[in-house]
């Protein structure tokens, strides 16, 4: 951003009373909000989420397609002229946790819990899907509303690509966007940085065989467990020995697993773990390097080691000009006070990213952090005990719509 940061948006722009229109829909938006956070589901097939989803959204002009595969809804909302389309997305699914929050309109679910804020991302595009279609004579094309199941690790933006997402409304959008609620962010405040925003996730496996026998007696077994123990030391390692610090890659193994008492030395023991990168250049190094490390160390150690990494979601990379777009349009929606250029992406990871590998666009984070709470103490998404400033969600309705208004004058 360039120029002075500290000047209110001037009366007359197409932004001017933009978030005050989303502030009238608040009620919607936090009824629609509850009534997800109650019921959650996981997964890809939602469909009480998605029904409820369709119901917000029954009264305005729309043209609405379910998922085959999944219970993906898409919305399509034509301007009053020609023009390109644009693509908002807002994740549907749930966490297996049992909600300790205190809410009440907690999960009546004791197995699932919206921990990750999508019951706010479904409102806030229904919402923006509303603020839109009443401003349709100012849209000259249309807006896709992706409704997205699955985005738990369940790949479920690449099931509704699919299925055509991309060409919902009759030709191949033009650029994306997307906003995710963060509970350990200041309400309001709306973060975002060019190029990689979110990291790749993999998953890796290791098994290593040897031979078992009496804990007395070791001389007479292969013990995978001293392999198992030195691959974690040499893992790491590998990190830091052959990945470059300009293109960092974390490592970490979570999950340690061998034998069943005190006296067996057990024949076989188990590695788990996550591999997170922001350049597909450097997890593809990570991938490749991996299992050779495991099966080098093994042999070392006189056993056999199957190594298997899984493929997760890949990095997810803001367009620079459209993510300098989003800057500035945040500033003109929100007051430039609520808009940070954030210096370093995060390690976590987001299928949306198949989205941006594929379209143009950018993905922004939206602070919610409850009143009172210092963000750095606040519970985290993914906790059982995380809670959203529901005061923050205009912000996410009006930035959305904000986009689509900006991309299609």
């Amino acid at each position: 951003m360039t120029g002075p940061t500290d000047l209110p948006t001037l009366p007359g722009t197409p932004f001017a009373g933009l978030l005050d229109a989303a502030r009238a829909l608040q009620d919607r938006t936090v009824a629609l909000r509850r009534v997800v956070h109650r019921g959650p589901e996981q997964g890809l097939q939602l469909p009480r989420t998605q029904a409820a989803i369709r119901e917000a959204l029954a009264d305005l002009p729309l043209e609405i397609t379910e998922g085959k595969a999944t219970t993906s809804l898409t919305a399509v909302l034509r301007g009053s002229r020609p023009g390109p389309a644009v693509l908002l997305r807002g994740d549907m699914d749930a966490l297996p946790l049992t909600e300790e929050t205190g809410l009440d309109y907690a999960s009546e679910d004791p197995e699932s819990m919206h921990a990750c804020g999508h019951d706010t991302h479904v409102a806030m595009l229904a919402s923006a899907a509303r603020l839109l279609a009443e401003r349709r004579d100012r849209l000259a094309g249309s807006v896709v509303f992706m409704f997205q199941p699955g985005e738990e690790g369940h790949h479920g933006a690449r099931f509704m690509i699919h299925e055509g997402v991309l060409d919902a409304a009759g030709t191949r959008v033009e650029r994306a966007f997307g906003v995710h609620i963060l509970a350990n962010a200041r309400s309001g405040l709306l973060q975002l940085r060019p190029g990689p925003l979110m990291a790749s996730a993999d998953s890796f496996f290791v098994r290593v065989t040897g031979k078992g026998g009496h804990g007395s007696a070791p001389q007479y077994t292969i013990d995978p467990v001293p392999a198992a123990a030195a691959m974690v030391g040499a893992l790491h390692t590998m990190i830091t020995r052959r990945v470059s610090v300009f293109d960092p890659a974390v490592l970490s193994v979570t999950r340690i697993q061998a034998g069943t008492t005190s006296n067996i030395i057990p024949e076989t023991a188990e590695l788990e773990g996550t591999i997170r990168s922001l350049s597909e250049q450097t997890r593809a190094l990570v991938r490749t390097e991996l299992p050779k490390v495991c099966e080098q160390v093994g042999a070392a150690y006189g056993c056999r080691v199957v190594a298997d990494v899984e493929p997760g979601y890949p990095v997810t990379v803001n367009d620079d000009r459209i993510a300098a777009e989003v800057l500035r349009l945040g500033a003109a929606v929100l007051g430039p006070e609520n808009v940070e250029l954030l210096a370093d992406p995060l390690m976590g990871a987001e299928d949306f990213s198949y989205v941006l590998q594929r379209v143009p666009g950018a993905y922004a984070f939206l602070g919610a952090c409850p009143p009172g709470v210092d963000p750095a103490e606040a519970a985290a998404n993914h906790s059982n005990r995380v809670l959203f400033d529901e005061d923050a969600m205009p912000s996410g309705v009006a930035m959305l719509a904000a986009f689509a208004l900006d991309a299609l004058r």
